[in-house]
């Protein structure tokens, strides 16, 4: 699985999915710092790859149709919180997404 990290995330959560056996990489990098949502979500289709994102955007105007998307729904958290706050989810989202899920809600 191939992710793209989005502007509003930390660049830094990339190293968290990296420890995981993930290719991620962050908007910032891909497709620079101001890089608006349309870009992100056509980039993101034409690579088939799942966005990680905390911005409802990409799911009710723009919502995936050959990619997927990780909502991360927890609200203001550090940087380092956020890196703490889905380790004992992430087993659960990543069995959702090999069953086939393209939108993954994470609470």
């Amino acid at each position: 699985m191939r992710l793209l990290i989005d502007a509003q995330l930390p660049p830094g959560l990339c190293d968290w999915f990296q420890q995981r056996g993930l290719a991620a990489a962050h908007v910032r990098d891909v497709l620079g710092g101001q890089a608006p949502d349309r870009a992100i979500h056509d980039h993101v289709e034409r690579q088939a790859l799942t966005l990680v994102t905390k911005d409802d955007d990409f799911l009710l105007r723009t919502p995936p149709v050959r990619s997927r998307l990780i909502w991360l729904r927890c609200g203001n958290i550090t940087n380092r919180g956020l890196r703490l706050w889905p380790t004992p989810l992430w087993p659960t989202v990543e069995a959702r997404l090999k069953e086939g899920e393209r939108i993954v809600e994470v609470r």
